[in-house]
């Protein structure tokens, strides 16, 4: 399979983690507008064509267990997984685990994805971080029940959509600037009550607050790049892309 129909990230991770983000373009069977590799089971496409894809992926990448979807919300909450399976998907947008083989997944379109990985490989965790979950502090959710400190800690910041491709309201850059007034760093103005706003600033600031020094990744534009699904640029009937991480056992 190319390396180009899916990503792995740029970060100094330990060899025991293994980490990817997969694209539109790995041989799926999604249909247009789905094509061609939707995971997302309420993105609107045929439930059996997704869980057609997640079976592909499992055997694709040999992955060492099926992905620990989440039902997300965008809300803070933020899940601890062991090797026991849980009926169903369980509402959070992170989750975190120090078992290997325990498969991680969060899915996006537009929102970012963070994986969060131990300097020594004995914790991993995911994140979906779209502008709700990152104002309400799914991030600090997550960081904050990790038992490895934050300054051991290396994230990767995956495809999402880019500043200048994403216009938002008043409303939005209050939900940031009303807890931090750094965040106005994030946000350039369009017209009246418009703004662009930089979800990456936004998520590197929290980061530092934290503690968090090892930051990679970022650059990315869902909108513009037509590898990735993007909500805003194709509507309600966009797919899913995943970002995936584990411990080899």
């Amino acid at each position: 399979m190319s390396c180009d129909a899916w990503i792995a990230p740029d970060w100094p991770a330990s060899t025991r983690v293994r980490a990817l983000t997969t694209t539109r373009g790995l041989p799926g069977n999604s249909q247009p507008p789905y094509d061609a590799f939707n995971l997302g089971l309420r993105s609107g496409e045929d439930e059996t064509i997704v869980r057609a894809n997640r079976s592909l992926l499992e055997r694709s990448f040999a992955l060492p267990a099926p992905p620990r979807w989440l039902h997300q919300v965008h809300g803070n909450r933020s899940l601890r997984l062991t090797e026991e399976l849980v009926a169903g998907e369980p509402e959070a947008d992170a989750a975190f685990t120090t078992r290997s083989g325990v498969v991680l997944a969060v899915l996006t379109a537009d929102c970012m994805p963070i994986l969060i990985c131990a300097d020594d490989g004995s914790e991993v965790a995911a994140i979906h971080a779209g502008w709700r979950g990152l104002a309400s502090g799914v991030i600090e959710s997550c960081v904050q029940r990790l038992r490895t400190p934050p300054e051991r800690l290396r994230l990767w910041l995956g495809p999402a959509i880019g500043q200048q491709s994403y216009e938002v309201g008043d409303e939005v850059r209050a939900a940031f600037i009303e807890r931090d007034g750094a965040a106005m760093a994030a946000f350039v103005p369009t017209r009246p009550g418009h703004w662009l706003c930089d979800l990456y600033t936004l998520a590197r600031q929290r980061l530092a607050t934290l503690g968090v020094e090892y930051i990679h990744g970022g650059g990315f534009d869902t909108f513009t790049d037509m590898r990735f699904y993007s909500h805003r640029r194709d509507g309600a009937r966009s797919g899913r892309f995943a970002s995936l991480i584990w411990i080899n056992a």
